[in-house]
């Protein structure tokens, strides 16, 4: 959905009644879990965050409030969206003087204790966006290394016309995406442990 300008709540909560309860625009639902699809484009971003369980509960915590979209020019609306299997989630973008609101729904939940604690989601385009594929954020503790990352994986590809053919931009500005979002992430949990 273009916008001529920042949409309200009560046009975010109509565009998201809207997108519940359409099925996803891809039919490799849940590969973030195993091996993206071949003819996807693939992104991996992987940032430590430092060590401890005081860094892990810190990075979860930032995934629960999706910090990692608090970017300017990208957000996650509602930003209280509880992050629960079935959830719909607007994620609402800024760029050359044009906004607009994209669609996603989670499809699991990873919350694991053991060797590896990791917390994270995944979450899959509906048919309203301009891209089709998936994401998964997860924030990983390595109890024998004591070490806390935060990891993005994606899988992706243009769905309409106008995304195919700015698809160069496209791809640029979810590089910028994984990096930006990664940054956001470290200085939420950075801010979250010091003493």
């Amino acid at each position: 959905m273009i916008l001529a300008r920042k949409p309200s709540a009560e046009t975010i909560r109509r565009f998201l009644d809207s997108q519940r309860n359409l099925e996803f625009s891809y039919p490799f639902v849940g590969a973030t879990a195993t091996t993206p699809p071949a003819d996807f484009t693939v992104d991996h971003t992987r940032v430590r965050l430092g060590s401890g369980e005081a860094v892990f509960a810190a990075g979860k915590a930032t995934l629960e409030r999706w910090d990692q979209f608090r970017l300017g020019w990208l957000e996650a609306v509602p930003a209280d969206t509880p992050i629960r299997t079935g959830e719909t989630v607007a994620i609402h973008a800024r760029s050359a003087g044009v906004s607009w609101l994209v669609a996603c729904r989670i499809i699991y939940v990873i919350n694991e204790n053991g060797p590896s604690t990791r917390f994270g989601f995944a979450y899959g385009t509906l048919p309203d966006h301009a891209a089709t594929g998936e994401e998964r954020f997860l924030i990983e503790w390595n109890r024998a290394e004591d070490t806390v990352w935060f990891d993005i994986l994606a899988f992706s590809r243009p769905r309409h016309r106008l995304a195919r053919w700015g698809y160069p931009v496209i791809r640029r500005m979810q590089k910028r995406f994984g990096r930006e979002s990664a940054a956001a992430v470290v200085r939420a949990v950075c801010s979250n442990t010091r003493p």
